[in-house]
């Protein structure tokens, strides 16, 4: 039976995509490709078929140019289709195309797919490309209603709010974060980036006491320039001798 217009599945290419994914993820990319776009030409009705070749090439070929036309055949066979909605939006994020992956991610949202939390994400990334800081705003509270306390989730809430000059709400993001973690696991980025919203507020023994504790808790692994940025800004609300 057809479904909406769309050509039937056949049962027989279920394992094939299995076969495809199999040497995906062993690294045989090229035999993966191979194997997806014979299938593609032998069966170019197949909306999944046709999907599959683009997340090949996205994902594991990392040609994220080359997948969106086969995102595009699908949607052009089936513009509801939401997964394939999604990739396309993911990958036009990827290429800086950012203005069209927030329509489509929009469209997603309006036809309700189930996965919000990675739209809302996502979009709010692509809105901060555009210097669209509200809208980033409303998506990573809209994140966070998914995932509350996740503190990487409130840094960039903290972010798009300190972008709109609301140094307040951001520095209580960035306080709300640090709450949420483990003592023993604080994260310096954080301390570092509620240091510098304190200075720009004129705390500045808030600010310090933040830098300080920022040093204290850089660990093993963590990039040379955040401890750069720390020591910066400590000797910036340093009291001149």
């Amino acid at each position: 039976m057809e479904h909406k217009g769309r050509t039937p599945w056949l049962p027989e290419l279920s394992g094939q995509l299995r076969e495809v994914d199999r040497l995906r993820r062993g690294g045989r990319y090229e035999q993966a490709l191979a194997l997806i776009r014979q299938l593609a030409e032998e069966h170019p009705t197949q909306l999944r078929v046709l999907l599959e070749v683009g997340l090949t090439l996205a994902i594991w070929g990392r040609a994220p140019e080359e997948a969106l036309p086969w995102f595009d055949r699908v949607l052009e066979m089936a513009p509801g289709h939401l997964t394939t909605r999604l990739h396309r939006a993911l990958t036009l994020a990827r290429v800086g195309r950012h203005t069209e992956a927030v329509a489509d991610f929009t469209t997603v949202e309006s036809l309700g797919h189930r996965r919000l939390i990675i739209l809302y994400v996502k979009r709010a990334e692509s809105l901060r490309a555009l210097d669209r800081h509200a809208e980033a705003e409303r998506d990573w509270s809209k994140a966070l209603l998914d995932d509350p306390g996740n503190p990487w989730l409130l840094q960039q809430r903290a972010q798009a709010r300190a972008r709109q000059g609301r140094l307040e709400e951001a520095i209580q993001d960035l306080t709300d974060a640090l709450a949420s973690e483990q003592e023993d696991t604080v994260d310096p980025e954080l301390l570092r980036d509620r240091g510098a919203l304190r200075a720009q507020l004129g705390d500045t023994a808030g600010a310090r006491a933040d830098f300080e504790a920022g040093i204290s808790a850089f660990r093993e692994g963590d990039p040379p320039q955040l401890l750069d940025s720390l020591r910066q800004g400590l000797q910036g609300t340093s009291a001149p001798r």
